[in-house]
Formats: C-alpha cells, sequence, structure tokens
C-alpha cells in the first residue's frame, strides 16, 4: 500500500527544493535552472507511455522518479531511496492536482508495434530521414539534428519558459531514454508541454505506417554514437610517422580516438553560471616529436555572434537567476569562445595549479580562441597566462588555430610546437608525462561570457612514446637464444645414446 503521509515526509525533505512545497514547480533551486522543474498541479508530464493530453501511468511516474531525466537537474532516485519510498512519494505528489482524483479519467498505455528488424541498414535509415524531412522535424531540430532548426530561436514551453530543441547527437541526454524504442514511444506520445507534438495521428490519417515511424526513431538513434561515451581521466596522444593534420576536417583524425569530456556550469565565483549551454567537448590529440595537435569538437545551435538569436539569448538571461541578476546580464552579440588549460610546468607528482583558471599568484597557461574579435573582428586563438577568471595576460606567439563550423559543429584544431623559448611561462610538452589539462567554453548566444560560462576539471594528456627497437629485438633475441641452447642439449643427449 502506498502510504501519502509517509510519501509527504519524503517529498519534503529531497523534492520540495525544486519542485517546491505545493508541488508548482517553484522551489527555491528552480530559479536557477533550465529547464525547469516539473509542476506537478497542472499534470502535463512530458515523459508518458498514454497519449497525448492524458494523465501518465504510475509505472510512467516511477521510471521517472527511478531513473530520473537526463538532460536536466532530475536525479535517479532508485538506490538513494527505498522502493517503499520512492512509491510512497509517487502517492503524495498525485495529490498536488485533482486530475487524479477524477474517476472518470481511464490512464492506459498505449499499444506500441515491436521494433523491425535491419534499423541500422541504410535503407532503413535512408526510409527514416525522409520522414525526418517530410513532417518537419528539421523545423526545430535542424538539418542534421543538432537543434539549430529555423524554429530554434522561438521554441519555449507552455509555462513561456524558453527550451532548447533536443541536440539528437547526444542520446545520452535524451529525456526518457536513448533507445530506438524509447525515442519511437516519444514520437508516438508527444513530449506534453513543448512545442514537441504527437505524431500518432498521422498513422491513423495513413500518412505514415507504423513502421516508417519506427524507422524515424532509427533514424535520430543512428545520429548519436552506439555507445554513451566513457569518461575517461588520459587523453591520449598517439605519435604520428607522417605529417600532423592540416586541418580540423583532415581525414588524419577519423583514425584517432575521440574523448568525451563532461562540461558544467561555473557556479564557485560570483557571478555564477547555472544554465551552461555547452554540456561537453569531444577531444583528440596527435604529435610527431615536435610538434603537438589537438583538437576540440562541440555542438552548437549558432554561429555566435547571431542576432537571429538574441530574443532567445535574452529570454534565457531573465530565466536564469545568478548572483548578477540585479544587472550586467544584457543580451548582446557575444561570440563563442573555447580555453585549453595547462600548468606552466608539468607537475612530478598529482600537485596542480587551482582548476578554476589558476590564481593571482599560481598562473596557468591557456590556449584561448575567439569566434569574433571586437568591434565585428574575425576571432582567432593565443596563448597566454591566466590567473583567476578576471585576469588573462596575452603571451608573444601562441598556439596556430584552425577553425571550421558546419551544420551547428564547431571544430578548433590548436597546433602548437612541444618546445618553446619562454620556458618560464609555455608550457613544454614532453612525451611519457602525464600533462594536466582542462576546459572552458562560452556559448555567445546564450549570454555567455565573462563568469557565466561551462567548465571541466583537470584531465590529462599523455604523447605516447614510440616503442624503443628494443622491444621487438629483444623477445627475437632470447627466443634464438633458447632455441640454440634447445639444439645443443639435444645433440649432447644423441652423442651419449649413440
Amino acid at each position: 500500500m502506498q502510504d501519502t503521509v509517509k510519501g509527504k515526509v519524503v517529498y519534503e525533505k529531497w523534492c520540495a527544493g525544486c519542485h517546491g512545497e505545493t508541488g508548482a514547480g517553484d522551489g527555491p533551486a528552480a530559479a536557477y535552472m533550465l529547464p525547469r522543474p516539473r509542476n506537478f498541479t497542472g499534470a502535463v508530464y512530458k515523459i508518458r507511455t498514454t497519449a497525448s493530453g492524458q494523465l501518465p501511468t504510475d509505472a510512467d511516474l516511477l521510471r521517472a522518479i527511478d531513473e530520473g531525466l537526463a538532460g536536466s537537474a532530475m536525479p535517479a532516485w532508485k538506490g538513494r531511496l527505498s522502493d517503499a519510498e520512492r512509491r510512497d512519494v509517487l502517492a503524495y505528489l498525485k495529490t498536488f492536482s485533482s486530475f487524479f482524483a477524477d474517476t472518470s479519467q481511464h490512464v492506459v498505455a498505449l499499444k506500441f508495434g515491436g521494433e523491425p528488424g535491419g534499423g541500422t541498414s541504410a535503407e532503413a535509415l535512408k526510409v527514416g530521414r525522409q520522414f525526418y524531412d517530410s513532417i518537419g522535424c528539421r523545423k526545430c531540430h535542424g538539418d542534421q539534428g543538432r537543434g539549430d532548426g529555423p524554429s530554434a530561436p522561438t521554441l519555449k514551453d507552455d509555462a513561456g519558459f524558453p527550451i532548447f530543441a533536443a541536440d539528437l547527437h547526444q542520446s545520452w541526454r535524451f529525456r526518457g531514454g536513448a533507445t530506438a524504442a524509447d525515442i519511437y514511444r516519444r514520437l508516438r506520445t508527444g513530449l506534453d508541454g513543448t512545442p514537441m507534438p504527437s505524431f500518432s495521428d498521422l498513422i491513423d490519417q495513413k500518412f505514415l505506417t507504423d513502421e516508417q515511424l519506427w524507422r524515424l526513431a532509427q533514424y535520430v538513434r543512428s545520429l548519436s554514437p552506439a555507445r554513451t561515451p566513457e569518461v575517461r581521466d588520459v587523453i591520449h596522444a598517439p605519435r604520428l610517422a607522417a605529417a600532423l593534420p592540416a586541418a580540423p576536417g583532415d581525414s588524419v583524425w577519423d583514425r584517432v580516438d575521440r574523448y568525451w569530456l563532461p562540461l558544467v556550469g561555473q557556479v564557485i565565483r560570483k557571478p555564477r553560471w547555472f544554465g551552461p549551454a555547452v554540456s561537453g567537448v569531444w577531444v583528440q590529440a596527435v604529435h610527431d616529436g615536435k610538434s603537438v595537435a589537438l583538437r576540440v569538437s562541440w555542438d552548437d545551435r549558432t554561429r555566435s555572434p547571431d542576432t537571429t538569436w538574441l530574443g532567445f539569448e535574452r529570454r534565457v538571461l531573465e530565466t536564469v537567476a545568478g548572483d548578477d541578476s540585479g544587472g550586467g546580464r544584457t543580451a548582446g552579440p557575444f561570440p563563442d569562445q573555447l580555453a585549453v588549460q595547462f600548468p606552466r610546468r608539468i607537475p612530478e607528482g598529482m600537485e596542480r595549479p587551482y582548476f578554476l583558471m589558476g590564481t593571482e599568484t599560481d598562473a596557468v597557461y591557456q590556449w584561448r580562441w575567439t569566434s569574433a574579435g571586437g568591434s565585428g573582428a574575425a576571432g582567432g586563438a593565443v596563448g597566454g597566462l591566466a590567473r583567476g577568471l578576471e585576469r588573462f595576460d596575452t603571451l608573444p606567439g601562441g598556439p596556430a588555430a584552425q577553425t571550421s563550423y558546419e551544420h551547428g559543429e564547431w571544430r578548433v584544431m590548436f597546433t602548437r610546437s612541444l618546445a618553446t623559448p619562454d620556458t618560464a611561462n609555455e608550457l613544454q610538452f614532453a612525451a611519457g608525462r602525464a600533462i594536466p589539462v582542462a576546459f572552458f567554453a562560452w556559448d555567445g548566444s546564450s549570454g555567455e561570457h565573462g563568469n557565466r560560462l561551462a567548465v571541466s576539471t583537470w584531465y590529462f594528456l599523455a604523447l605516447d612514446q614510440p616503442t624503443p627497437p628494443r622491444v621487438f629485438v629483444t623477445p627475437v633475441v632470447v627466443m634464438l637464444l633458447t632455441l640454440g641452447l634447445g639444439i645443443v642439449v639435444v645433440r649432447r643427449v644423441q652423442r651419449r645414446q649413440a
């Protein structure tokens, strides 16, 4: 039996901070979140197995509680709360809306067809792409599915809050699950309270078949990596026998491992930023014994500064609270920016400078890139020393940088010699050493600049050493010696027997 009295205790302890005491999605933490916490009083739920406009089933609600909602602040509570606590809080949150008490409501999950085979074949994906275009997915999600369609800057939910069209290249951030079956269910049910409609009526109208909707789901799933990327601490940079990549799109990069590094909002120094637009970066690195090349890629809906997104940027700044809510939060044509951070010297142990751009007395060495300079000038990259968030001193020289932006994805390639004359300020790269590295990103069209940015923790860059010839020669020598000794022993035995 579910106990709403016990559920209230659980709710007030763990849920009210975001969802509010009355369940209206207005807890003290809500103002810092985008998307906003669910307002239970209206009984409008995005993730369901029921038809659009209907209440969710208890199983739907329990799944959201158990697994959380990826890409939002809602965590998974399975393993943190007992089974009884989760079911009790489920019963309690239903008391916030009279719709759940309406006995005329018949909450029934839709019947979903089984997934057809061959979903990864070229023909199946071609069909999925055709319906991606014909039913208008690209209007919001964009031609390549990175949430940069022509309607994307205008999107808002039913409460009037700005809402991002999903980046279909990051399935691990899909609310409601990342499998083709999960996506198919979202297409059938829609996401109530958002611009994302249900497409079940198109099946009823014979515009498409259930199998074709499955093909669309399979196509959407194909845009993301087959597996959720695993966050690894060390970025390996293989040594190339040939020349380093000549550009961000060089085919050499196709043969180099990619590393996914998550970013979070800068919430340590005022003004804090709780709504970062860049959730992570893909990093690759190679070297040739003389120079190192580092490519950083990330999804970005706009090539900032982009005036078509100023209205959306303004709504984001008005929605997401911060320490600077009283001023300094005006929308503007800010550029996109990226910073790659190293210590000035490779540490001998695990000691590293302060990760948030060093301190006044312990500076860090950074490469900084911007998509545009002042007064609309072209951007570029510089090297320098950061002494905290507010101070950056440019150094002469710096890395070379090449950039490409295509279909909602930035690719920035830095290149620099392993050794430089300025050994006091610039990191001297060395193969076979663990080199601390961190990343920072600003999305100009989300109003990010200055302290409003996304940050990573320290990771490590390891320039692989060439394999010494003795590694290959020694086993051969040992094998030959063993074979020779064996022959000698056999001959001696044969002589004695003779």
